[in-house]
């Protein structure tokens, strides 16, 4: 069993090289530009939208709750459509600092569970190749899995959740790389 307080360096480091990674993923491949599309009509859609007085959240429409899901009325929304969610945030600029801030914290927070992890189950002086795939297996948990939720619920088109996933592979493969280079001998 190895301390979490030995493997503060990998956390740190990982979370870094994960960060780092990821924005080079973002503004140099660029493979996500197709990730989202303009809206058609989109000046006259927000200026119908404007006076309604939507606050920051997730909506679904058309709205539902269980016991009137499939009445003949709400099948009849489902079928003229449009069907979706909406994700409205605070009207103002994207606020990127704070979401390269939670983007960095939520690497730290995969990097503790990974050394909690392979903390827990292998010892001091384990292998590069034992260290890695342990640590790998547990960020990709986190990296790679957590955006088939949205294919899954949320209608995210399949593609670009295959992109995120293999993003997630990437993520997992330096995170555990580092693990494995920094493991307590």
């Amino acid at each position: 069993m190895v301390p979490l307080s030995a493997l503060l360096l990998p956390i740190l480091l990982s979370a870094i090289i994960v960060f780092v990674a990821s924005s080079l993923i973002h503004m140099v491949l660029k493979y996500h530009q197709s990730d989202y599309r303009q809206l058609p009509e989109e000046d006259k859609l927000l200026a119908a939208l404007r006076p309604v007085g939507l606050t920051p959240g997730l909506y679904h429409f058309p709205f539902y709750t269980h016991k009137d899901m499939n009445t003949p009325a709400m099948q009849e929304k489902y079928k003229q459509g449009p069907v979706g969610f909406l994700t409205i945030y605070p009207s103002a600029p994207p606020a990127m600092p704070k979401f390269l801030g939670m983007w960095f914290a939520y690497c730290l927070l995969v990097g503790l569970f990974v050394a909690y992890v392979t903390g827990r189950t292998l010892p001091r002086g384990t292998t590069y190749s034992v260290v890695f795939h342990i640590a790998g297996m547990a960020a990709f948990l986190a990296y790679g899995l957590g955006p088939l939720v949205d294919g899954i619920w949320k209608g995210q088109p399949w593609s670009t959740v295959i992109k995120e996933s293999f993003d997630g592979l990437i993520y997992s493969a330096l995170t555990a790389g580092t693990f494995g280079w920094l493991w307590p001998r």
